[in-house]
């Protein structure tokens, strides 16, 4: 991934470290050991974590260390015991701010049945404004574009943040989740990967498909979706959450891609557009079922002390969801847009 520019004191900071020697010592240009107290002071000052630019960045970067790198920067870094801890604050903060903001449901019987039943209740409540709503009926082109480039920062490696999850998973769970992730990869074909489906997507609407590329446009909402993930997927303790958020995923996108879709065909672009919606209508109306009944039911029948985090999880993601939606949204209702810079978007 390029390069973003910072978003304020802790995400330079953090930049202008990676852009020194991959180990700490003499040779860095900036102690990676400076980065820490600098996080925790801005983790004390922020008003809303969700919502800052400069920690969603910084937390960003720090992720993308252990996915594809940061152009630039020495793979040593991934494992810098500094940048880890500062990773922590971070992930702490943030974990803290989303269990403050979840409201979890009566929690069922540790069962499959029960798991699957709460879970699509709790995935059918009305959360707010809708995206695939706007979308369908009354997006224009130039808000199209603005909403692929929004959904770019995770859908260009779509499913890589819950793979995460497999090595933590055993049974019948980590079974059902292989089973997903494979659809997700394309089964072993590479252009039927998803990731490449909405790559094809954005080219079809003239937008750069480079994973990475509208970084900078992006507020720091759309970061925190991607960074929730992330911290899920990549630590064990929160093996629940990754699994109730996939799940959560897996169990409302059928229907709502079925509406991008239509929005998508209502402005005029081809199938090869749509191909990426198309592809969720159907695979995830099986997905539904394996990721309630055989992932996250499985899983609960196997650890009953994770049910609560599996709900976590899937409160979650419909909690950041609607904040996310209601950012674009309220933007698009002022005659705005969601951007940080609109000329992100073609004519």
């Amino acid at each position: 991934m390029k390069q973003p520019q910072p978003r304020g004191p802790v995400s330079s900071l953090l930049l202008n470290i990676l852009n020194g020697s991959a180990h700490s010592g003499a040779d860095t240009r900036i102690p990676a050991g400076d980065l820490v107290p600098a996080v925790r002071d801005a983790i004390a000052a922020t008003d809303d974590f969700a919502f800052d630019d400069d920690l969603q960045l910084t937390l960003f970067c720090l992720f993308e260390l252990h996915y594809s790198g940061i152009d630039g920067t020495g793979s040593a870094w991934e494992w810098n015991p500094d940048l880890i801890a500062a990773r922590g604050l971070l992930e702490q903060a943030y974990e803290a701010q989303l269990r403050s903001a979840a409201t979890l449901p009566d929690l069922p019987s540790p069962t499959s049945a029960d798991v699957a039943a709460g879970l699509f209740e709790l995935t059918g409540a009305d959360g707010g404004p809708s995206m695939s709503r706007y979308v369908a009926k009354q997006a224009t082109e130039e808000q199209i574009g603005e909403f692929l480039i929004q959904k770019s920062i995770y859908t260009l490696k779509e499913a890589d943040p819950h793979t995460w999850s497999i090595p933590r998973l055993t049974g019948r769970a980590k079974a059902a989740m292989v089973e997903i992730q494979a659809d997700e990869y394309g089964g072993g074909a590479p252009d039927r990967m998803h990731s490449a489906l909405f790559a094809q997507s954005m080219r079809g609407a003239r937008l750069n498909d480079s994973y990475g590329y509208y970084l900078d446009a992006v507020p720091a909402i759309t970061l925190a979706s991607s960074n929730m993930m992330s911290m899920f997927g990549l630590n064990r303790r929160l093996r629940g959450a990754i699994v109730g958020h996939l799940a959560a995923y897996e169990m409302t996108s059928s229907l709502a891609n079925r509406m991008y879709a239509r929005g998508f065909r209502r402005l005029g672009y081809d199938d090869a557009v749509a191909a990426y919606f198309d592809e969720h209508v159907e695979a995830d109306a099986v997905h539904e079922q394996i990721a309630s009944r055989d992932m996250a039911g499985g899983l609960v029948e196997s650890d009953p002390e994770l049910l609560k985090d599996v709900f976590f999880g899937a409160a979650a993601a419909a909690v950041v969801d609607t904040w996310m939606t209601g950012y674009i949204l309220d933007a698009w209702n002022a005659g705005t847009s969601s951007l940080r810079s609109s000329a992100a978007v073609p004519a």
